[in-house]
């Protein structure tokens, strides 16, 4: 009895349809993008001047080589950052700020628009530290900037940032443009101050 031979397969357009599958995938794969810190750096300048700043107006945050945080100079609790910046933030020192639920100690910022968050770590801070000290003080602007928010619009910060930098928003008429002046009134209100010092080698 004859054996049959089984057919051959014609492999000539595997090598297209791979490609064509691979074409495919490219164009409608989307890329997730990792966001970092949103920190705006300041022009380089061969001999900068120095702001004249109120030294009351502005909270220390340094993180030495052993990841321990010192807030104007005195051992702090990562857990303990937040609400110390909003308190510092929202003091209210010489009474200019008609929304601030603070304390006006004297000692302590006059109002947010005065207030500085000066951060400043060692070259061996681990980023973990860093990473976890950004977040809590992000945290406090927000907290504030939410409170308020809520209290006048009836929404917090939050939920209209992101409906106002979602790119969808922009298809529908009106909406960014309703969104803006809310967004930046609660911004001018709690402006995010937070200054970046050169890092240190062990203090």
């Amino acid at each position: 009895m004859a054996r049959r031979q089984a057919p051959e397969v014609n492999a000539g357009s595997m090598a297209d349809i791979a490609f064509l599958l691979l074409i495919f995938f490219l164009v409608t794969t989307t890329i997730g993008v990792d966001q970092g810190i949103n920190r705006l750096l300041p022009r380089y300048e061969d001999n900068p001047q120095e702001p004249k700043i109120n030294e009351r107006n502005v909270m220390r945050v340094l993180i030495n080589k052993d990841n321990q945080l010192l807030v104007n100079e005195q051992l702090t609790d990562v857990k303990d950052l937040r609400q110390k910046a909003i308190d510092f933030l929202e003091n209210n020192g010489n009474g200019s700020c008609a929304y601030c639920l603070g304390k006006r100690d004297p000692n302590q910022s006059d109002s947010p628009e005065d207030a500085v968050i000066s951060v400043m770590n060692d070259g061996q801070t681990t980023y973990d530290a860093y990473i976890r000290v950004q977040n809590e003080l992000v945290a406090a602007y927000y907290f504030l900037r939410d409170r308020e928010s809520k209290k006048r619009y009836g929404v917090s910060f939050r939920e209209m940032e992101n409906v106002y930098n979602d790119p969808a928003s922009k298809a529908i008429e009106g909406q960014v443009e309703a969104l803006e002046p809310k967004v930046k009134a609660i911004q001018e209100l709690f402006p995010m101050r937070l200054s970046e010092a050169e890092s240190k080698k062990n203090f």
